[in-house]
């Protein structure tokens, strides 16, 4: 009897015992995973969905004639924003913004970064998403391109020489003391040869697989998730930022896509894929626009292969997923060759498609979202809004996007353009020069752009609902209501980030800060 007693209090304590490692276990399920897909040039048109019914008209243009299919599901269980845009629209400043929450003066990343450009480089003292992940308990990973820091000559194999022949050195290797809090590394600085990739592991091993870089990519982020490596805690929640370089250039020739991808758009004529009208179809670069679309659907492919993964594992509910993109691409549009790095919307606008446990229903939002908005927000959405460190220049519209509050809904956000500034005797860019500012709204599209003496010098203005292809570059009136309006904008956006143009008071004239 006395036995039988004792084995029921057994019994009963482990029990008790199954059922508080339970409890443990289903506490650390629901801290939400994160998972950030960002290939880079990827711009907003080139999605599927906007030929939808349910999307056709939730953008004032026509989306391009791509295939999309996994993005085109996943946005059904999403919410897809229509006015999401990459304020300082090239890779190293948007990435310098992303994790630090900052604008590119106070990220230290003003400029793409090379050898050349020591002025530019993320700084080591920010804290980043990954440091406030990481210290909150997350298994923390980055794989893909990082493009974030000043490149030194630190080959791991080979010290006292930069990982990258070229001159100036774009490549870089980033040691475990600028990794901002991840764990496990599986990167590289820059290097755009898409199917002859290499990568740095956590430890600084080069690695070449000699395939295409999205492929290798996302079964890198599968054998993650699978453990296959044994470098993750499973007990614990993961945060895993992907960075795929395609459909950033190059895209001439099958060397750059795969060829099953190619086939969908190798038969169409240039006209029958670059339907903007304002789409320069006499340029040279409009014949690429099948190698970039191929690019694109690749990746979609890939990221597909990553949301499969997520649904077998059972994390599909509750990790929050991004797929967005440093910026968009012009791809001929406005007859300009740089894809990116202006205000106009085929560069300056990005897909952002966002899905998080406990999401209702999906739907498009027209919020006019900043990227040093994306760390904070990403933060609140996981819970972690204590967590926010206190120099973010972002907000935190985690509840705007659930719904709970319409209260701080941004009306605008700005657009930065910098250029190289001073040089110092061996000819490296040591400080940068601010060249153009300007705003979005829901309606108009506004750029000021000054010379070295910070006269303005030229002006960029759309009437975004009647010009929505922004054809028609208006004149610019400072005493014009819609002007100023435009103005006081801008002025507060350069006050909230504390811009060099606000230091300066550059065109005090025209904006009253």
């Amino acid at each position: 009897m006395n036995l039988s007693i004792k084995a029921l209090a057994i019994a009963i304590l482990m029990g008790l015992g199954l059922g508080l490692t339970s409890c443990k276990t289903q506490t650390l399920k629901k801290k939400p995973n994160v998972i950030y897909v960002f290939p880079d040039q990827f711009r907003k048109h080139a999605l599927g969905i906007w030929q939808k019914p349910e999307f056709k008209n939730t953008i004032r243009t026509a989306g391009d004639p791509v295939k999309t299919p996994q993005l085109d599901q996943f946005a059904s269980d999403a919410i897809v924003f229509t006015n999401m845009v990459s304020n300082s629209p090239i890779c190293s400043p948007h990435r310098g913004s992303l994790f630090t929450g900052l604008y590119p003066e106070a990220s230290g990343v003003a400029l793409n970064c090379n050898s050349s450009r020591p002025v530019s480089s993320l700084r080591q003292d920010a804290t980043c998403i990954s440091d406030v992940l990481r210290s909150e308990g997350y298994n923390t990973a980055y794989i893909g391109k990082w493009h974030l820091d000043y490149p030194t000559p630190n080959d791991p194999a080979n010290p006292g020489h930069y990982v990258d022949p070229r001159q100036p050195a774009w490549d870089a290797y980033t040691p475990k003391e600028r990794r901002h809090g991840f764990e496990y590394w599986y990167s590289y600085g820059t290097w755009d040869v898409h199917k002859d990739p290499h990568y740095y592991d956590t430890d600084g091993q080069r690695f070449e697989p000699k395939e295409w870089s999205p492929k290798h990519e996302a079964d890198k982020v599968i054998a993650y998730l699978n453990n296959e490596e044994g470098v993750r805690d499973e007990d614990k929640p993961f945060a895993i930022f992907v960075s795929m370089n395609p459909p950033h250039n190059p895209y001439q020739s099958l060397d750059d896509c795969m060829l099953e991808d190619y086939e969908v758009y190798k038969d169409k004529s240039v006209d029958e894929l670059l339907v903007r009208p304002n789409a320069d179809l006499q340029m040279p670069k409009s014949k690429q626009a099948a190698f970039y679309f191929a690019n694109v659907t690749g990746v979609d492919r890939e990221f597909g292969r990553i949301i499969d993964q997520l649904k077998a594992m059972g994390e599909y509910d509750n990790t929050i997923i991004v797929f967005t993109s440093d910026h968009g691409e012009t791809m001929c549009s406005q007859g300009v060759n740089d894809p990116k790095n202006n205000i106009y919307t085929e560069a300056y606008d990005v897909p952002f498609i966002i899905r998080y446990p406990g999401i209702e229903s999906s739907r498009t939002d027209n919020i006019i979202m900043s990227t040093p908005d994306i760390m904070p927000t990403l933060l609140g959405l996981a819970g972690l809004e204590n967590s926010i460190p206190e120099e973010v220049q972002g907000f935190n519209y985690a509840g705007v996007i659930k719904g709970e509050t319409n209260v701080g809904r941004p009306s605008s956000a700005l657009f930065i353009k910098n250029g190289g500034g001073d040089k110092n005797e061996e000819g490296k860019t040591i400080s940068y020069f601010p060249l153009a500012r300007g705003i979005k709204t829901h309606h108009y599209t506004l750029e000021l752009q000054i010379n070295k003496d910070h006269e303005l010098v030229a002006t960029k203005f759309f009437n975004d609902d009647k010009d929505p292809y922004q054809l028609t570059n208006l004149s610019v009136d400072r005493e014009d209501p819609i002007v100023q309006h435009l103005l006081e904008e801008m002025a507060y956006w350069l006050r909230q980030s504390n811009d060099p143009w606000y230091q300066q008071q550059i065109l005090s004239d025209w904006i009253k800060y």
